[in-house]
């Protein structure tokens, strides 16, 4: 058989398994974790908090830092997750999956799809694709986070530089689909440039009030 028949025959199976892979991504993705812990411990509902955010920075604004850092690997192992799931039926269905985790994340249905800002789930889907690329984005985050104490421009920064590291490794599909998660990142935190471009952003470790 010629490969480019055996290419039309595959290729329908390799579309439903990434469909489904991107499927299970989006509901174990949109586990809204910060919002069930902050709940858990007494602290109502966490988009009543701070920046109303579902994340580890604003859970950290409770004063809880062990919850804060529960919600932070737990976010980002539900990445990692997803991509170990998908990469059972190939690495096109683990990049399909992780775009689920992903966006599950950021809209989840349990939420009216009005979810979180990524950054820890991006993380974790980076981890299960291309650890070394996780290793420079938390990395430079560290770095990024201590020199400004600003959560969202160190995310800002270590994502770009993450699809830069990609592409310099030659991982070109995989900077593809993390160039288009750091776009829509950047879209997320639109109005964290907004308030950075006017000193207005919230610092680490500030408590709501």
């Amino acid at each position: 058989m010629p490969p480019s028949e055996a290419w039309e025959q595959a290729l329908p199976l390799l579309l439903a398994l990434c469909f489904l892979s991107f499927g299970f991504g989006y509901l174990l993705g949109s586990i809204p974790f910060g919002l069930i812990l902050a709940k858990l411990a007494g602290f109502g509902d966490l988009r009543q908090i701070g920046s109303g955010n579902i994340g580890a920075t604003n859970v950290l604004r409770t004063g809880n830092k062990g919850l804060a850092a529960l919600t932070l690997l737990l976010d980002l192992l539900k990445g990692t997750a997803a991509v170990w799931g998908g990469s059972h039926f190939g690495p096109y269905a683990a990049m399909a999956a992780g775009l689920g985790a992903f966006l599950g994340h950021l809209f989840p249905v349990w939420l009216s799809f009005r979810g979180g800002k990524g950054v820890a789930t991006y993380l974790g889907v980076l981890l299960g694709l291309y650890w070394p690329a996780a290793a420079a984005f938390s990395a430079i985050w560290l770095i990024a986070a201590f020199a400004t104490r600003y959560s969202s421009l160190a995310a800002l920064v270590a994502s770009a530089a993450s699809v830069g590291m990609l592409v310099l490794t030659g991982q070109w599909r995989l900077a593809g689909l993390f160039l288009l998660l750091t776009l829509i990142l950047y879209i997320r935190h639109a109005s964290n440039i907004g308030r950075l471009a006017r000193g207005e952003e919230a610092r680490i470790g500030e408590r709501a009030v």
